[in-house]
């Protein structure tokens, strides 16, 4: 599942690339829910809404212009790629990274030296560049060759993804959902199968969990593979053919650091997880959309380099979080299946027919046993609408401004009570700017608040009696050179606030101010005018590492892994 913030972030980048991306993907109705059944085809135990569809669905439109959408990395990296190629970059396929080094650096500051194979030609090479991604997965090269620290839970087991083509169209009718977790309590399989929609409904993945560190996981061949797919899917008529079988490592690791010096880690490099929540690519994602902006102006000589040691401070605890949060989820996973009957493996034949019997039996006992079913069916919206987890962070780093807040930030009630569930956007810094369509005096396309901010630049959102906020940003512009776009929102202005949403969430009176990143996220906000240009240049420094030190073109540069 590509989230709502992952979503951002590509539209943010190119909105044709993102209208591909909302083509190639699927949302409701093919998203719409979490099933648990007997088989695909057979008994069904329950089902969850999911996504934001169901009674959720308003407070998912209400918070960004993009809803969650089932796109797999499968057809997400070749958008990315053509993407890429088309604007100047270039792929090198069929080389790896063998190791890196630092040393002295060139006159463009390129002092890391990376030496590469092409695993075709068996040529190996070296590259120099001022910086190094390690995005390369769980097994990253990098993290490793950078002695990153990392906190790992050991224990987690070991799984199965299993690909496979299987038109199954006559059976998904009245049974939509992207989800389908395949009890399967007559057979008593030594793990469980959920099984994922890929391509509605022809193309499918089968995700084999291990009922427990006892119970036997043995490799199977491709025909084996078929005849447990067959079973699940409860159709002895389907045609399936599986395509690929991968085992992983279900972790709970995260690194303690994400970078050293001029060399950064993003992704599954540095938080590794199940499946569960699935925020795998979609905090990758954020991850290089926090960093990107940095480098940026760091780069154009606008920000002191210091400004990227907080892409660790900022990304790191969201990066932990989530990890503890996946695995979190699997452990209430596990609590379900008990009270379905899944566990423990190595039921007798006898204990099979008690088992599902007792799911629907008159007794005190299975009344307690239902209960619970629908205590931990309820428990999975947790995962299945953990919208404040994806939406509701809140960075703390020196790239984000607080000295003038009144007081420490307080959440909303709802998150108080449910912080992973439920967000409510506010313009506190550290958080996300929220999400307010805006219109024009003539009327046409309502354009979100997101859409007029970003694109790699800071945006100054203010209203009626914030004129000199004007002023002020080109003021920061003749002094430190970074460019910001004043965005003035209210009757009569260059944007109307339509719904009337914006004087609402914006959080300062008409004549204030709210300073964006270029990620969104709002960096500074002032509750009313006064000193406007002082100010904003005093907050702009200080976001950009430049207090206490020289601007533009006087600034020094650094470089090194090791620090």
């Amino acid at each position: 599942m590509t989230n709502s913030p992952a979503l951002e972030c590509l539209r943010d980048l190119d909105m044709s690339m993102y209208e591909e991306c909302t083509r190639l993907g699927n949302g409701d109705p093919y998203t719409r829910h979490y099933r648990w059944c007997e088989t695909l085809a057979g008994q069904e135990y329950a089902r969850a809404k999911a996504w934001g569809c169901g009674v959720r669905k308003g407070e998912y439109e209400a918070v960004s212009p993009c809803g969650y959408l089932d796109l797999p990395q499968s057809l997400l990296e070749p958008v990315l790629v053509k993407w890429a190629v088309g604007n100047g970059w270039g792929v090198r396929y069929d080389t790896e990274l063998v190791s890196f080094k630092d040393g002295p650096a060139d006159e463009a500051g390129r002092g890391i030296v990376a030496t590469v194979v092409d695993r075709i030609s068996g040529l190996e090479y070296a590259i120099r560049t001022k910086y190094l991604f390690g995005a390369d997965g769980g097994r990253s090269t990098v993290a490793k060759i950078l002695e990153l620290p990392f906190t790992s839970i050991p224990g987690g087991g070991f799984a199965y993804n299993v690909l496979f083509r299987a038109d199954l169209t006559h059976v998904m009718h009245h049974r939509e959902g992207n989800l389908h977790l395949t009890l399967r309590l007559e057979k008593d399989y030594p793990f469980v199968g959920v099984l994922r929609q890929v391509k509605p409904w022809t193309e499918w993945m089968l995700v084999v969990f291990p009922k427990g560190p006892h119970a036997p996981n043995p490799k199977r061949s491709f025909e084996e593979w078929k005849e447990i797919c067959v079973d699940l899917i409860g159709d002895s008529s389907a045609d399936v053919e599986i395509v690929d079988v991968s085992g992983w490592a279900i972790n709970e690791t995260s690194a303690d650091v994400l970078s050293k010096g001029n060399a950064f880690c993003l992704g599954d490099a540095v938080h590794r997880h199940p499946p569960t929540l699935g925020l795998g690519s979609n905090t990758c994602i954020q991850d290089a959309f926090n960093l990107a902006w940095k480098l940026a102006m760091v780069e154009q000589k606008l920000a002191h380099p210091s400004l990227l040691s907080t892409y660790n401070t900022e990304r790191q605890p969201i990066a932990a979080q989530l990890v503890t949060e996946s695995n979190n989820i699997l452990r209430y996973d596990l609590q379900l299946w008990a009270a379905m009957g899944v566990l423990p493996y190595g039921a007798s034949e006898e204990d099979i027919k008690k088992n599902i019997a007792g799911l629907s039996a008159n007794t005190k006992e299975s009344r307690e046993r239902r209960k619970a079913i629908r205590e931990g069916a309820r428990l999975m919206n947790m995962e299945l609408h953990a919208l404040g987890l994806a939406m509701g962070q809140r960075y703390e780093s020196s790239a984000v401004y607080t000295a003038d807040e009144a007081e420490p930030f307080k959440p909303h009630p709802l998150e108080v009570e449910n912080a992973q569930e439920h967000y409510e956007p506010c313009t506190y810094p550290g958080r996300r700017l929220p999400h307010v369509w805006l219109g024009k005096k003539v009327p046409g396309p309502l354009v979100s608040t997101l859409d007029v901010a970003g694109k790699g630049r800071f945006a100054l959102f203010t209203s009626t009696g914030g004129g000199a906020w004007t002023v002020a940003a080109a003021g920061v512009k003749k002094e430190l050179g970074v460019d910001i776009k004043v965005v003035n929102v209210g009757r009569g202005l260059e944007w109307e606030d339509t719904y009337l949403d914006w004087l609402e969430k914006c959080g300062v009176e008409e004549d204030g101010c709210v300073l964006v990143r270029p990620d969104y996220l709002v960096a500074w906000r002032a509750q009313e005018s006064g000193d406007e240009t002082e100010r904003l240049v005093k907050v702009m420094r200080s976001v950009l590492g430049l207090a206490g030190r020289p601007s533009g073109l006087e600034q020094s540069s650094t470089n090194g892994i090791r620090e």
